[in-house]
């Protein structure tokens, strides 16, 4: 929510392109969390939702880096935003790493 209200001070040149495509890839990580998270049934289904939301935090990571050098945003919120992302990023690596902790049984078969 903070990206998408840094993001409301851009010009207005801006509004369908740069600050769509960062609020556009913000949102997506947590929808991919949110996806991920109801197929851990299935590790496979499980570790590409994560790897999903992995990518989508980088490039999240590098319209925010895209914003500050264009003067859109503060160097000090940047850094900030670029840190909580590093923080995303790497607790979905280690999800990623360790997968069985988050899965849930698989339900049996009735014959």
């Amino acid at each position: 929510m903070r990206l998408f209200d840094m993001s409301k001070g851009f010009p207005r040149e801006e509004l369908y392109s740069l600050a769509d495509q960062m609020r556009r890839s913000s949102r997506s990580v947590s929808g991919h969390i949110s996806e991920g998270w109801r197929r851990r049934r299935y590790e496979a289904a499980f570790c590409d939702k994560l790897n999903g939301a992995e990518g989508e935090a980088a490039e999240t990571q590098t319209w925010i880096e895209y914003a500050v050098r264009c003067g859109y945003a503060m160097a000090k919120v940047g850094r900030e935003l670029h840190r909580t992302y590093d923080r995303i990023l790497g607790k979905l690596v280690k999800m990623q790493g360790n997968p069985g902790v988050w899965l849930l049984p698989r339900l049996s078969k009735r014959a």
